[in-house]
């Protein structure tokens, strides 16, 4: 089998347990193969924390799962530094921290002060933890699913802008159809049934992570062409200088996309063509990641919080008015 057919079984295998949510599971895929980290938000219960369980049963990697809470500390994440005395000697070790796992459920974030957040982040960014001046490497299979909750915002810590570019993407998770609602309580009724507890018992067999470097060297030979570069460089301008587009499009925007959301949006393209089939990228397969690359990265004018706009609509705007050269 190749790395795709590799890569698209497993995909198939976590839909099996994650029903109408086939957008988010593509996403988290997309996540892994363009090794870059998800913020993925959605209302309880719409299966965000199964799905990266699921991607953790069916690939062979180590998960951690970690509640974010306000007495939670940055030690917590990244590990410490504790005495041990054997022999009438002590010395300090460095016990590793959650962090050191191939992914990480970093649950409700924004439940987390800032100083916890900001470990955290440290090391999705520098993809190593640092304790009393060593540095630790982080596994080469690394990722961080981070969740938040759109609704429950009283006594949450938001992410400031600068963290959240630190995401690739921002997926937002909806409702399933009702098709897929009735198949969901027939999938958790056989769960709970004996033949169902025996299936889940059973070893399932999961994905050699050299699987997801060989996928990784494969899409980093998918070609752009010069008007596909164009195109994602004119798209990241508009939000810059929306003036040069449309007048009212510019009282929308503060702030546009920064620099890495033109790295962001070339390695997920390129990863989605990859994932479709495809050794080149096309207009359409940056259009259908656009929205997560540049969700979070946009800072709104108070006018437009003041209407209700949502950067999806500004992004819908921005890809309307920016044409292919």
């Amino acid at each position: 089998m190749t790395a795709r057919d590799d890569i698209l079984a497993l995909g198939q295998r976590i839909g099996q347990s994650i029903i109408g949510q086939e957008e988010m599971v593509e996403r988290l895929l997309l996540g892994l193969l363009a090794n870059g980290h998800l913020l993925v938000e959605g209302l309880p219960g719409l299966a965000k924390t199964r799905a990266i369980k699921s991607l953790a049963k069916n690939l062979n990697a180590e998960l951690s799962r970690v509640q974010f809470t306000p007495d939670l500390l940055p030690a917590d994440i990244t590990g410490s530094e504790v005495y041990f005395s054997e022999g009438g000697k002590g010395e300090f070790k460095f016990q590793q921290g959650p962090i050191f796992a191939n992914l990480i459920l970093a649950d409700e974030i924004n439940r987390a002060p800032a100083k916890v957040q900001s470990a955290l982040l440290e090391a999705m960014e520098e993809r190593q933890v640092t304790v009393g001046g060593k540095s630790y490497p982080l596994p080469e299979l690394f990722m961080v699913m981070a969740t938040q909750n759109p609704i429950e915002q009283e006594g949450t810590y938001p992410l400031p802008e600068a963290q959240l570019d630190r995401f690739l993407m921002h997926v937002e998770v909806g409702y399933p159809d009702e098709t897929s609602e009735a198949a969901i309580m027939r999938l958790v009724r056989s769960e709970e049934s004996a033949d169902g507890r025996k299936a889940r018992s059973t070893a399932a067999e999961r994905l050699d992570p050299q699987a997801v470097f060989d996928a990784r060297k494969e899409i980093g030979a998918v070609t752009v062409s010069g008007p596909i570069e164009k195109y994602i460089v004119a798209l990241v301008f508009a939000t810059r200088y929306p003036e040069r587009y449309d007048k009212d499009l510019a009282k929308l925007l503060q702030v546009g996309v920064s620099p890495r959301g033109v790295i962001g949006l070339d390695k997920v393209s390129r990863s989605y063509a990859w994932f479709k089939g495809r050794d080149y990228v096309t207009p359409d397969d940056v259009k259908a990641v656009v929205h997560d690359v540049f969700r979070h990265r946009l800072i709104l004018s108070y006018e437009a919080h003041a209407s209700d706009t949502t950067p999806n609509t500004v992004i819908d705007r921005i890809v309307e008015l920016v044409a292919v050269s």
